[in-house]
């Protein structure tokens, strides 16, 4: 009776007021440094913008000039259609296939169904650069194997297809990321109530029909969550753009604030300028996306009763998507990795032939790894990822645990502030941490610490999606009986909630890694000699022309992250660990 009186009066197992105090210190620091994380930078962005570059001893002074330079100039009209028709292409063309293929694995009787999944979700491990350079050398009108084989084929000076275009920007970036859209429609569709497909079927609607007005129009509040998440990554691609549009003139804003910056003098604030207007894009999207998910009860089939996901027959449309299947493995698994293989065996790149067979080399590898930086540059991003996702998991778990575990006045804020990141394109969360500890000093700057900092506030919001994820589903009398037992806060949470956590801190830890291996954009604006990662050097390559030695560093790169992923996947089921 004692200690259901104690639980009543403590629902949340705090101890006694001693007690909370001793842990309030931990706490405090923990929402300080998300705080500090999240919104310091953005502050001294806004700060930045309005201030003149510093030249020599001339201060910086207040300005409005970054602003009519960058919104008043003729030149922005034509930069911000650019970022809005080439988001908004790839997000569809993302979401197209990707929606496509989560139908025909979840609802249809398609062969290789039991190889879509997995096929599907590799190009996640693929670095965003070697994608765009795999499809250059597939589709460039110079080097490209397709223009090429068609040249010789029809015996013409014709191109086939121009990579080098806002179509090919579209089609690069869409085709990539199509395995985010994939696995969010997967969830969608896995979890709607297959009568109302059956019975749309009954009443004489075509396969098609079916898919277009009951399917995807249940789905549709998953569709529109899906397209916003693919058009912030995609307003925030720095990659494809900066390969495939500047070299015949298409800038959008990512590549506009990377050339400000790298301009002589350095322009930060007219940089800051550019990034304020891909915030108000991606915070309108966010604004846009809640106000779907307010209606979404419209939608709901899923309600008391149970029901068996079950997949309609389609009969002989089955080989037609079949065949889908077989096209889109190509495009971005096997081309792709084929074509950097091919091309990190040769002594110089040159498109496949019988003459070319007889100067296969595996040099470019020994080369490659005798290279200085390159063992610098590997371990400095083992470092930052391991580092990185170990800080990012604990202080989410913290930062969750008062979420959910106190009634701490304003709690619900300290979730928005830990998932700000998000709508921060990589780009923009690079320079205004750049513009920070540039303002603030203190020998951070030019470091690797800064790189750590960039990594931990870009990914923070992963770590609150899988920590709340596990966080909610744990009853707080397991806290409850610890307390009542003697153990401390400190106690209770490391030997109670952190193994509890487990699986959704081992999933969240495994992302967050794998996506910190791969990040450029961030890593582009902030690093410095000696502190390069990999995809800073497979940059470096590209722009030095040396394709054979990026191709061969790009083959090693993919085949690590493929087996550190299959060694994770067999860590995940060792701990339960379940996707949030």
């Amino acid at each position: 009776m004692a200690m259901e009186a104690a639980a009543t009066r403590n629902p949340t197992g705090d101890r006694p007021e001693s007690a909370y105090d001793a842990r309030a210190p931990l706490l405090g620091v923990v929402v300080a440094a998300i705080a500090w994380l999240a919104l310091a930078p953005l502050g001294f962005l806004i700060w930045q913008s309005f201030m003149t570059p510093r030249v020599g001893s001339r201060p910086a002074r207040f300005t409005l000039g970054n602003f009519v330079e960058a919104y008043a100039s003729p030149d922005t009209l034509p930069l911000l259609i650019n970022s809005l028709e080439f988001a908004a292409g790839a997000s569809v063309l993302a979401l197209v296939v990707g929606a496509l293929l989560a139908w025909i694995h979840e609802r249809t009787n398609t062969p290789f169904k039991s190889m879509i999944y997995a096929l599907s979700v590799v190009p996640l491990v693929i670095p965003g650069i070697l994608f765009v350079v795999a499809w250059i050398m597939l589709a460039s009108p110079k080097i490209g194997l397709f223009n090429l084989a068609f040249q010789r084929t029809f015996d013409t000076d014709a191109t086939l297809v121009d990579i080098y275009s806002l179509g090919g920007m579209i089609f690069v970036d869409g085709l990539h990321y199509s395995p985010i859209a994939f696995l969010l429609m997967t969830a969608a569709f896995r979890a709607m109530d297959p009568s109302l497909e059956e019975a749309a079927m009954m009443s004489g609607a075509s396969t098609t029909g079916v898919a277009r007005r009951v399917t995807f129009g249940l789905a549709w509040p998953a569709v529109a969550a899906s397209f916003l998440i693919l058009f912030i990554r995609a307003i925030e691609s720095f990659e494809t753009p900066a390969l495939l549009g500047l070299p015949v003139g298409i800038e959008v804003f990512t590549s506009a604030i990377y050339d400000a910056i790298h301009r002589y003098p350095s322009n930060i604030g007219l940089a800051a300028a550019y990034a304020l207007l891909l915030l108000a894009l991606t915070g309108g999207g966010i604004w846009w996306q809640s106000r779907i998910a307010s209606r979404g009860g419209r939608y709901a089939t899923v309600g008391g009763k149970g029901f068996r996901p079950r997949v309609m027959d389609i009969g002989g449309w089955r080989w037609a998507t079949g065949g889908f299947f077989v096209v889109y493995a190509l495009l971005v698994v096997g081309l792709p990795f084929l074509v950097l293989l091919w091309s990190s065996l040769q002594k110089f790149y040159s498109v496949p032939s019988w003459a070319a067979l007889k100067n296969i080399t595996p040099k470019a590898y020994a080369t490659v790894l005798a290279y200085p930086n390159v063992a610098t540059a590997a371990w400095n991003s083992a470092l930052l990822a391991i580092e990185g996702a170990t800080i990012v998991m604990l202080l989410t778990a913290v930062a969750c645990w008062i979420i959910h575990r106190t009634k701490i006045p304003g709690r619900w804020l300290l979730d928005g502030v830990a998932s700000a990141p998000l709508v921060i394109p990589g780009l923009v969360m690079g320079l205004a941490i750049m513009v920070s500890y540039l303002s603030l000093g203190g020998g951070v700057y030019g470091t690797i610490w800064i790189m750590l900092i960039a990594y931990v506030t870009r990914f923070l919001p992963y770590g609150m999606r899988y920590n709340t994820t596990s966080m909610i589903q744990l009853h707080p009398e397991l806290e409850e009986s610890a307390a009542m037992s003697g153990a401390s806060w400190a106690q209770s949470f490391r030997r109670i909630v952190l193994p509890l956590l487990k699986p959704g801190l081992v999933a969240g830890w495994i992302y967050i890694v794998i996506v910190s291996v791969r990040e450029l954009s961030s890593s582009i604006l902030l690093y410095s000699p000696g502190t390069e990662v990999i995809s800073v050097v497979i940059w470096e390559l590209w722009q030095n022309g040396q394709y054979v030695e990026l191709s061969a560093l790009g083959v090693m790169l993919i085949a690590a992250l493929f087996v550190f992923v299959m060694a994770a996947q067999a860590l995940s089921r060792r701990f339960g660990v379940r996707e949030p």
